[in-house]
């Protein structure tokens, strides 16, 4: 990766052709279906290039128009896609969707990902040099239910070792994909080796049997940040050292300096190391969590699709700007509205200013704060009654 400026981030998972409904109903009662581009991990990377980061995704898809197709909105996004592999002889991953809520019972979802090419991503077919340069590697869960390759893939890149970007990791569980019953063993695994773990309250139940948020944070004990959502609730994050991910706050996008800037990006020059994760201390000389809860705004919610994905990425950019818990936090619920707000699963973020003003209310006015359809917008009206 010689010759550019190092990335931000780099998101690496699986990116599929997605085939949205003209209308609610049963998939078998929809007349036509729109495309769209859909995957946990390239949906993150939009966002976060959207937001004024450098941005990698690293992906695997067939050497076939689907795939030509998502490398080429992926990067039409600002995302870099050169370290997307093409594979001559395994299709591009598809799947079709109902426009309700992915949570509810009518909710049907099809996919047609079995034996495609991001199932072959591995060790050996993913270069570690195309992940290691960023300041922070995202992954999620899903990968490592694609196939055995992708699961070693996920190990190898946890793994302890010298100069590892920060890992971010969200747990993402798709019980579809895990028909063979691991995903409790595999995905706690994977989150204890990470640095920063987001996880939804419903699916750590589902998982590993804890619900609240500390007994939540019990179960993963070993990373430095844990974020726990709680959908409409809000969510609570957990700091096991305030200083944990320690950068200096990045320009305005259209701002960035050049690569050979001081603040061009690397995590040497940020001093980005990872922040007090691993082992766990013995409770009497253990540091106790900062704990910090946002609830989240009032939104009217056009479509129920990935709001968790946009979420991850405002709480990660604010991270990186260097911004305190509360801000992060608040962050991620706004890029969670933005996509809440509009038909496909990215998120079109505000501009920067806009979401710092809104993020910088007082309790009380946060408190109120109503959003809808177009509030990302400057001239949008946004309500705090």
């Amino acid at each position: 990766m010689s010759g550019h400026a190092p990335p931000d981030f780099v998101c690496l998972g699986e990116s599929m052709v997605t085939f949205l409904p003209s209308r609610p109903g049963r998939l078998a009662d929809v007349p036509s279906f729109a495309r769209a581009i859909g995957g946990a991990e390239s949906n993150v990377a939009c966002a976060l290039a959207a937001a004024g980061h450098r941005v990698r995704w690293v992906g695997r898809v067939g050497r076939d128009g689907f795939g030509h197709h998502l490398v080429e909105t992926i990067g039409a996004h600002g995302v870099d896609v050169t370290a997307v592999g093409r594979d001559p002889h395994r299709p591009t991953g598809i799947y079709f969707r109902t426009a309700d809520d992915r949570a509810a019972d009518a909710h049907e979802v099809v996919y047609y990902r079995a034996g495609s090419a991001a199932s072959a991503m591995s060790p050996a077919t993913v270069p570690y040099d195309s992940v290691a340069d960023g300041r922070v590697l995202h992954l999620t869960g899903i990968t490592a239910a694609l196939s055995a390759d992708c699961l070693a893939l996920m190990r190898e890149l946890t793994a302890p070792r010298p100069g590892r970007p920060l890992v971010s990791f969200d747990v993402n569980h798709r019980p579809a994909l895990w028909r063979d019953g691991t995903a409790p063993e595999v995905l706690l695994e994977l989150a204890r080796r990470a640095d920063l773990v987001f996880v939804g309250a419903d699916e750590a139940e589902e998982l590993w049997g804890p619900r609240e948020p500390d007994e939540i944070r019990r179960v993963l004990a070993e990373p430095a940040v844990v974020v726990v959502k709680r959908g409409g609730e809000g969510a609570v994050a957990f700091e096991r050292c305030a200083a944990s991910f320690p950068t200096p706050p990045l320009p305005e996008p259209g701002l960035r300096p050049g690569p050979r800037s001081s603040n061009a990006g690397r995590a040497e020059d940020a001093a980005a190391t990872a922040p007090c994760s691993g082992p766990v201390p013995a409770p009497e000389t253990r540091t106790p969590d900062t704990v910090t809860a946002v609830p989240a705004p009032l939104v009217d919610v056009l479509a129920p699709v990935g709001a968790g994905d946009a979420f991850a990425a405002g709480f990660l950019s604010a991270t990186l700007r260097g911004l305190d818990m509360t801000a992060r936090l608040r962050h991620g619920h706004l890029m969670a509205a933005a996509a809440l707000t509009v038909p496909g699963d990215v998120a079109v973020p505000p501009r920067r200013a806009h979401a710092d003003r809104l993020a910088a209310l007082d309790a009380g006015a946060w408190g109120t704060l109503h959003l809808g359809p177009g509030w990302t917008g400057d001239d949008q009206e946004v309500r705090t009654p």
